[in-house]
């Protein structure tokens, strides 16, 4: 009697069921009804006549128009999210650095703390600071008072992110090394801390210009007529002038934050 010898090095994973395919099927749909609103709005703002459809044509008119007459809300954005940054690259660091030498229970609840302006609603801690502040002046006017409620918005992911990396790593032990070969606290910080927590800090000042630039809750009653920023022009275009304007201010918008939520993907994947 012969045998059939036996397949080696071959492994047959089971089939494809119908539950993998439903599964497809609704992620495809869900896919669908995420990107397809935002794909129709950001060709209406390169359509020359969004009621007529396609069939009119495609322009740069209305993308031309929004950098030409609300420039200054978009260079204000842009202003604040980067003055964002520096307030939290000089504030988050030092209090992520503080909270993981310090693991006690204190540290928790300053940690908590921390965290209360993304759980209080934007337009609470707006209000919060009109009421503590709204009555110095020329402050109240100024973007300088925006920044205020970003900074207070964004210091949360910016110290987690940090905190989380040196969590990670032996950060002690590499200081007590450098510590034990004569480094100083100012040489421990500058070629040992920050070089290690480099990825977290590179991955929360991504994150930080990208919720900056797309703040809306808390700016809209803290803004001004004079310092409108791109979120708070875009909502008036949309409410007050053609649909063509305010898609355009979105295709600009997307310009401005696709390529820095792309470089956080990529930070997050080497990060893995």
């Amino acid at each position: 009697m012969s045998q059939t010898p036996p397949d080696r090095g071959i492994t047959r994973g089971p089939g494809r069921g119908i539950t993998f395919w439903l599964q497809l099927s609704i992620t495809v749909l869900l896919c669908v009804f995420l990107i397809l609103p935002v794909m129709m709005s950001l060709l209406a703002g390169v359509t020359s006549n969004y009621f007529e459809g396609w069939s009119s044509g495609l322009t740069m008119t209305w993308l031309i128009k929004v950098l030409a007459e609300y420039h200054p809300s978009i260079t204000l954005s842009l202003q604040i999210a980067f003055a964002c940054l520096a307030c939290n690259l000089l504030i988050g660091i030092p209090a992520a650095y503080a909270l993981f030498r310090s693991p006690s229970r204190a540290s928790r609840v300053v940690e908590e703390l921390l965290v209360m302006p993304i759980a209080v609603p934007g337009l609470a801690t707006a209000l919060a600071l009109i009421v503590t502040f709204g009555g110095w002046g020329e402050w109240r006017q100024s973007w300088l008072f925006i920044l205020i409620g970003h900074v207070l918005f964004t210091l949360p992911f910016m110290v987690r992110s940090v905190l989380a990396v040196m969590s990670s790593i032996d950060l002690t032990a590499l200081e007590e090394a450098a510590r034990s070969l004569g480094a100083s606290f100012w040489q421990r910080m500058v070629h040992v801390v920050l070089p290690n927590s480099a990825g977290g800090i590179v991955a929360g000042s991504l994150m930080v210009l990208t919720l900056s630039l797309g703040e809306f809750n808390m700016t809209l009653l803290l803004h001004t007529p004079l310092t409108k920023t791109l979120p708070i022009g875009l909502a008036d275009a949309y409410a007050s002038l053609r649909i063509e304007v305010g898609s355009a201010y979105t295709v600009i918008f997307f310009m401005l934050i696709t390529p820095l939520l792309i470089a956080l993907q990529r930070v997050n994947g080497r990060s893995r």
